[in-house]
């Protein structure tokens, strides 16, 4: 009877072990899919075209990225909490649109009616959500056809021209040999950081993505930190539409187009996954360098324009394979 007693633990012990082996290896999996495919890339893009790693072509690449890195920042907020945006390219629009039309009278500080207007808009989501209780998705899908509309109705479909120096220079020039827009960029990734991680705030964003019901019942005012998140996201969505105008010199109706495409595909490549409740800035900003590598790499390599979205959607759609915890999904539908 004792041996009986002692071998059964012993049979069962083994699956233990290796279920979590398993597990350790699928963690490890997800936290270095983002610099594994980085690095990939860039060895298969250096091998197809020795331009590739030049410095006037990182230079570009960079300035290219800070549109995608701004909006991705407010991004990865929302998706660490569980909820979607489909409307920040039409918020770029949006905001880019208004710097255009205030810039002769404010000059650089053009920007604060920008982010002001773009973080309007992002609260009109934050409380179709919050309070109208309208899924993210739908919410945003609505809006971003309003927002679009709105741009559609004022430029009448014409570029409104951006030609004040002081503010072209500032936004769009270079110091040091570093364009100025990536400087602004870093500095905000910097403060997403450190808000992420030491903040209340941050703290209650991936509290409510691993557990709504859960946050609820220890106190976050969840109401509050889903139109904050918004708001928040809406506020750099206003700063990357500044940028954007500033580098195209016009703010057009196009701008911004499969935007959100490119910054949900950057915050899931960098490891935060759509289930919500994990995340972090510095994947986030690998995922941005891996989608505008991705880009760059592909135009480069004379890929055919119409066959790089289907690259990109094949690069998401293995991410989310990657990155989903199936644990916190009963049911997929």
């Amino acid at each position: 009877m004792n041996k009986a007693i002692t071998t059964k633990p012993r049979g069962s012990a083994a699956p233990v072990r290796e279920d979590d082996a398993k597990i350790q290896w699928v963690d490890l999996l997800r936290r270095g899919f983002p610099l594994i495919f980085l690095v990939t890339l860039i060895v298969i893009f250096t091998i197809m075209s020795p331009r590739f790693l030049s410095l006037d072509n990182l230079s570009s690449v960079l300035d290219e990225g800070t549109v995608l890195l701004v909006t991705a920042l407010g991004m990865t907020f929302i998706i660490m909490a569980g909820s979607i945006d489909i409307s920040v390219g039409a918020i770029v629009a949006v905001s880019a649109l208004v710097a255009a039309v205030t810039v002769n009278t404010l000059g650089v500080l053009a920007i604060i009616p920008a982010v002001a207007v773009g973080a309007l808009c992002g609260s009109v989501n934050g409380l179709l959500l919050a309070v109208g209780k309208v899924p993210s998705f739908i919410a945003t899908l609505g809006t971003m056809v309003v927002y679009r509309g709105l741009v559609l109705y004022f430029t009448r479909g014409a570029p409104v021209s951006i030609d004040n120096d002081l503010f072209l220079n500032t936004y769009s020039g270079i110091t040091f040999g570093i364009p100025n827009s990536v400087m602004i960029g870093l500095a905000l990734a910097a403060v997403a950081w450190a808000v992420i991680n030491f903040t209340v705030f941050g703290r209650e964003v991936r509290a409510i993505g691993g557990g709504e019901r859960v946050s609820i019942l220890t106190g976050i005012s969840v109401t509050r930190v889903k139109i904050l998140m918004y708001v928040l996201l809406g506020g750099l969505c206003g700063v990357a539409g500044l940028l954007q105008g500033a580098r195209t010199m016009a703010a057009t109706s196009q701008l911004g187009l499969g935007l959100e495409l490119d910054a949900i595909a950057a915050v899931v490549v960098g490891g935060t996954p759509l289930t919500g409740g994990l995340g972090s800035i510095v994947g986030t900003l690998l995922g941005v360098l891996i989608i505008t590598l991705l880009s760059s790499g592909m135009n480069m390599a004379g890929v055919d324009p119409y066959l790089q979205n289907i690259i990109k959607g094949v690069v998401l759609i293995v991410a989310v394979f990657i990155n989903i915890d199936r644990k916190k999904i009963g049911i997929i539908k």
